[in-house]
């Protein structure tokens, strides 16, 4: 993992120097919009600190800001009235799973069914 670069997208936004449409936000997690929704609901949730990874922050990060941020990721969901039909959760670790901010976050995305583990293409040999 490349080390903390405090000039990425979500440290700009975490810092006010960049836009974001808020959803929520509290003394541990900003969530908002994906500027590329994957679905009809597409909100992401980062954690207020220079977190690379949910390796990183695990490890690093404080328990405190660790529980915020998991109930800050649940109340986020529940706001968006995605508790009943359900929704999916997605933090992508390194290159390899196109994690293409190094600051750790995580996908909420719902507001449709979701036929496949990607959301949208087939799975690799599951014939659909």
């Amino acid at each position: 993992m490349p080390p903390y670069d405090r000039s990425n997208i979500f440290a700009l936004i975490l810092r006010g120097e960049a836009p974001s449409k808020k959803v929520y936000e509290d003394e541990f997690a900003l969530a908002f919009h994906n500027i590329h929704p994957q679905a009809p609901v597409h909100v992401l949730v980062v954690p207020k600190g220079e977190y690379v990874s949910s390796v990183d922050f695990c490890a690093a990060a404080p328990p405190e800001l660790v529980v915020g941020f998991w109930r800050a990721v649940g109340k986020v969901a529940n706001e968006l009235g995605l508790d009943e039909p359900g929704y999916r959760l997605v933090a992508n670790h390194g290159a390899d799973a196109n994690q293409v901010v190094f600051h750790f976050h995580v996908h909420i995305i719902g507001g449709r069914h979701m036929k496949t583990v990607g959301g949208g293409a087939p799975r690799l040999g599951d014939g659909t």
